[in-house]
């Protein structure tokens, strides 16, 4: 007896089904759809004091972020912080501030990665639908996830931003995730996108693109930092991997490169309040090594998918003018891969493994 082999139904065949099985006057449903999010940080709505307020207290509140006991830091947090770091922060936005779509850089580039995305993979017959959200501010991840499910996606895959990861990173956009998850009756599946910190396309990315960097120069660097957003050193030895997956990133870019520990190293930027973070700190390492007579430094930023606040504010513009009062010669910062063609390859090619199964 021949046995023919049995094929799975086309999205169209299977909603004509779906529809057949309803019985009458039942309300319209929409299913059959994948869902892919894109998380990134998040931004302020503007950068005078209450939308800068509003951001920061959304922010500094997440206990994944400060791990402080409640009754310690919330008087801090009210009485000291939010009366004062508002107008300080809206100052540095300012600097960065895209006045033409009235938007931070993060979000801008956050929307165009999205959008690419869609461009790159398609929709698939329809069934595949691409958003993006921020963990702070706007757009918001549960507004976000409710959007997608209202259009039909049973499966949602999130992508939190950030190839190594930390408790106060990749966990609190999963915490979020799993919070507007308990308020749904009908949840889609679920799928988080993993650390990404030694995966070989990532890695290529970021050495390729400090080798299209350094063609623009008229110098050469003798000391590129690849500069990571810190975190308390007691996060680190209550088990989070963060620092451990930042060495292996620039070590794997070291073999790539063919560069020694001296010429690419490893720091850290972003502290904040009275503990020990994780060192050397970006800004006393580039300020000894101006005092140390070294003349060209260069740095980049591998942990943000994006330029931000951090990167282009922080380190681009605050630990250049370090270098330079210090003695130092040439320094250019490396932009991050942001949506250009090496950053979208990474992006696209975590989507589609991620995916695997799915579409």
């Amino acid at each position: 007896m021949n046995v023919q082999p049995t094929t799975s139904l086309s999205a169209e065949r299977a909603a004509e089904f779906r529809k057949l099985d309803l019985p009458e006057n039942h309300p319209p449903v929409k299913s059959g759809k994948v869902g892919v999010l894109l998380v990134n940080l998040g931004t302020p709505d503007a950068t005078d004091y209450w939308p800068m307020r509003r951001y920061l207290r959304e922010f500094l509140s997440d206990k994944r972020v400060i791990e402080w006991p409640r009754a310690i830091w919330y008087p801090i947090l009210y009485g000291i912080v939010l009366m004062t770091r508002p107008g300080k922060s809206g100052k540095a936005y300012d600097e960065i501030w895209n006045n033409e779509k009235n938007e931070s850089p993060l979000r801008t580039i956050t929307r165009s990665q999205s959008d690419k995305l869609s461009e790159v993979l398609g929709d698939e017959g329809g069934r595949l639908k691409i958003d993006w959200a921020m963990r702070y501010g706007q757009p918001s991840i549960p507004d976000k996830l409710k959007a997608l499910k209202e259009e039909g996606c049973d499966r949602i895959l999130v992508f939190p931003l950030y190839p190594q990861y930390s408790a106060t990173t990749t966990a609190t956009v999963n915490d979020v995730v799993c919070r507007t998850l308990l308020e749904m009756r009908w949840q889609p599946a679920i799928r988080t996108v993993p650390p990404y910190h030694d995966d070989p396309v990532y890695v290529t990315a970021l050495a390729e693109s400090v080798k299209q960097h350094l063609d623009t120069l008229d110098f050469k660097p003798d000391v590129l930092l690849t500069s990571y957003h810190g975190i308390p050193q007691s996060y680190f030895k209550r088990g989070d991997p963060y620092h451990c997956h930042c060495m292996k990133t620039t070590r794997l870019m070291r073999e790539v490169l063919g560069w020694d520990d001296q010429q690419l190293r490893v720091t850290f930027q972003s502290r904040f309040g009275p503990e020990e973070w994780l060192q050397p700190y970006t800004d006393k390492t580039v300020e000894q090594l101006a005092k140390d007579g070294v003349q060209n430094v260069a740095v980049m930023n591998p942990g943000f998918v994006a330029d931000c606040l951090e990167t282009l504010e922080e380190i681009a513009g605050e630990v250049g003018e370090i270098f330079e009062e210090n003695g130092g010669g040439n320094f250019t910062h490396v932009p991050c891969l942001n949506d250009s063609d090496l950053g979208m390859k990474v992006i696209e090619h975590v989507v589609r493994r991620e995916l695997g199964g799915w579409l």
